[in-house]
This record gives C-alpha cells, sequence and structure tokens, in this order.
C-alpha cells in the first residue's frame, strides 16, 4: 500500500531561530513557526486560528537559517512529520511532533538584510547531509 509523508507550511518565526550542531559536527537548526489559517463560521463570522510547530532543519540549510532568519521572517517549509518518543529526567514519557525540512525558502526581509542579503533566498538539502551539492565556495543558498 502507497503511503505519503509530505507537509507544505508558510508562516512566521515567533523566536530566532535555535542554531546548534551535533558531537559529530552537523549543524541543526530548530525553527518555531506560526501558521494561521482564517475561515468563516457557519453564520458567517471571520476567525483566525494560528498552529505552532518546529521545524527541524540539517546541514547547510541550517547554517543559512541561523544566518539570515531572525524573529518574525515569513519562510515556505517544504518536509515530513516525524515523532519523537523520549524519557524526562524526571521520568515522564515525552512525544513531540516535528516538521523535519527538506526545503527552505526565506519569502521576507531577514536580518542583515540591506547590504547585499536577499530577500528571498531557498536552500535545499537532504535530512542529515553534511554538505549540499556544490562544493565550498558555492554560496549555501
Amino acid at each position: 500500500m502507497a503511503s505519503l509523508n509530505k507537509v507544505l507550511l508558510i508562516g512566521n518565526l515567533t523566536r530566532p531561530p535555535e542554531l546548534r550542531y551535533t558531537p559529530s559536527g552537523t549543524a541543526v537548526a530548530d525553527l518555531r513557526l506560526a501558521v494561521n489559517r482564517n475561515y468563516s463560521t457557519q453564520s458567517g463570522e471571520k476567525r483566525e486560528e494560528t498552529c505552532f510547530l518546529t521545524v527541524v532543519v540539517w546541514g547547510k540549510q541550517a547554517e543559512s537559517c541561523g544566518e539570515y532568519l531572525d524573529k518574525g521572517s515569513q519562510v515556505f517549509v517544504e518536509g515530513r512529520l516525524q515523532t519523537r518518543d523520549w524519557e524526562s529526567k524526571d521520568g515522564q514519557k515525552r512525544t513531540a511532533t516535528e516538521v523535519v525540512a527538506e526545503r527552505v525558502q526565506f519569502m521576507s526581509r531577514t536580518k542583515g538584510a540591506g547590504a547585499g542579503a536577499p530577500a528571498a533566498v531557498a536552500a535545499a538539502a537532504p535530512a542529515f547531509a553534511e554538505e549540499t551539492a556544490g562544493g565550498e565556495d558555492d554560496v549555501p543558498f
């Protein structure tokens, strides 16, 4: 039987990206994304709801997010859902559902945007990838 795990989101960051590195040196960034949905009730009243999601970005793409994105930045994310289970320090079982980004496109002005920084930048890399297709001298996005 066929299956599909694909997520497409456009939203705004609720805080600056949290960039860190694994012990092996791979960059990983956590983005907190707010995605709004506008709808009308049966009585015609307009409403808006917001969904807050964690997006995990890996490799050079994560470093680009850390360098160019800030709170309020609008991004387009293409990725997949992933669920993680773990036990907290106090013995509680925890579960988190996250979006693992395959591609992040910057859609709004970003931090450092003046001096030649692009307003829209795309970065693509598979999860856990150490490098993208180009060499080290290539622009990371």
